[in-house]
């Protein structure tokens, strides 16, 4: 009689589902329907690193037990032991850290926006900077990015700005723009000799950063009824607040019964920013739901901050120290220029290392509830 193996026990169900999945996968029927191979494309890539953990696991096992039998009869055999239990304990880790419940939106796509906070025209000027360094690092990890709409200050930095950033085809698990930028979300400070300061000395300022999943058209969780939106026109304006437009072509969409408001005047065509505007607030209604979600269920995940306070930091960037230090992992380096220039994959993975550690703690032995669920979104 077999005992109970609470860890392989807990990832029998994704195997048969990968497996399930990849019958599935050569059915006509489902490549006729785009929408469904998407999803189950996502599915099922996700789920690929669970069985290719499940399997070391099984295999290393049995290597072990061979080793055992092995050095009852020969002793020379036993000096292998201690190496293959390592390997057996490794692949157990790494299996239980599949098992985890992820994140659901882990790969989506996502809607990115910089905004200026206070600190004036140099608040501005750094969130040119972080804007940058967003679409220097989409473009090392080959991802698509759109900007979607951005208001310039008067001496060439960022009041506002949105960009989509898509992957191509179907990124590994754990490599889409979500699963990535989501821990970029609060203010970020700055240390530095600003531009507009005679005397050399250091100012601190900050600007804000908001990262949500993007809604693509598979998703039938957000509606929106025309009844419920306002949308004015009006025309595209520039730094200073002169017209950079001779027609009305610049939308401002108001969901009333949220309030939320949402303006994109980036595009020449109405009809273009109209679209823009519309992605932005889909997916600020859908983050609004799932942060509501999260506080109801008593969630233990940080939330991003929503304001721009030099008070309520995530990351400060000191210049004339070229450092960068991210106050929820205790991460820093002294290489500041190269991150500036799109190498944030260090910084990231902190974030993504301490979330882990969390998570294991909250979890205990790896086999609670939702792990069935966490890897991917479902194939419905």
């Amino acid at each position: 009689m077999s005992h109970p193996d609470p860890l392989l026990d807990s990832a029998s169900a994704l195997v048969a589902e990968h497996a399930e999945l990849e019958t599935a996968m050569t059915d006509p029927a489902l490549h006729a329907n785009p929408a469904a191979l998407r999803r189950t494309n996502k599915r099922y890539a996700a789920l690929g690193p669970v069985v290719a953990a499940y399997r070391a696991v099984v295999v290393n096992r049995a290597e072990l037990q061979a080793a055992h039998e092995l050095a009852a009869e020969e002793p020379a055999f036993a000096e292998e032991l201690p190496a293959i239990a390592a390997s057996v304990t490794t692949a157990e880790q790494r299996l239980h850290a599949l098992l985890l419940p992820r994140d659901p939106d882990d790969d989506r796509d996502v809607i990115l926006e910089v905004k200026a906070g206070e600190g004036g025209e140099e608040s501005a000027l750094f969130a040119g900077d972080l804007l940058r360094m967003y679409l220097r690092y989409g473009e090392k990890r080959g991802w698509r990015s759109e900007l979607l709409d951005e208001t310039s200050s008067d001496l060439g930095g960022i009041k506002e700005a949105r960009i989509a950033m898509r992957a191509k085809g179907t990124p590994e698990p754990g490599d889409a723009p979500w699963a990535r930028l989501k821990y970029e979300g609060g203010v970020h400070r700055v240390q530095r000799v600003p531009v507009t300061e005679s005397q050399g000395r250091i100012h601190t300022s900050a600007a804000g950063v908001l990262v949500m999943p993007e809604i693509d058209e598979a998703d039938d969780d957000v509606e929106v009824a025309a009844a419920d939106l306002r949308i004015d026109v009006y025309r595209s304006s520039g730094p200073g607040g002169q017209s950079v437009n001779t027609t009305d072509s610049a939308v401002r969409i108001t969901h009333v019964p949220t309030g939320l408001v949402v303006s994109c005047q980036n595009e020449k065509s109405q009809l273009q920013n109209r679209e823009a505007a519309l992605r932005v607030l889909k997916a600020r209604l859908r983050q609004a739901a799932r942060d509501a979600a999260e506080v109801e269920a008593s969630a233990a995940r940080r939330s991003q901050v929503r304001t721009v306070d030099r008070s309520e930091r995530i990351r400060t960037y000191n210049f004339p120290e070229n450092r960068l230090a991210d106050h929820r992992t205790g991460f820093k380096a002294y290489n500041l220029d190269i991150v500036l220039g799109g190498e944030l994959d260090p910084v990231i993975q902190s974030c993504i290392d301490a979330d882990e550690a969390e998570r294991m703690v909250a979890v205990g032995d790896g086999t609670a509830g939702g792990i069935a669920g966490g890897t991917g979104g479902g194939t419905r």
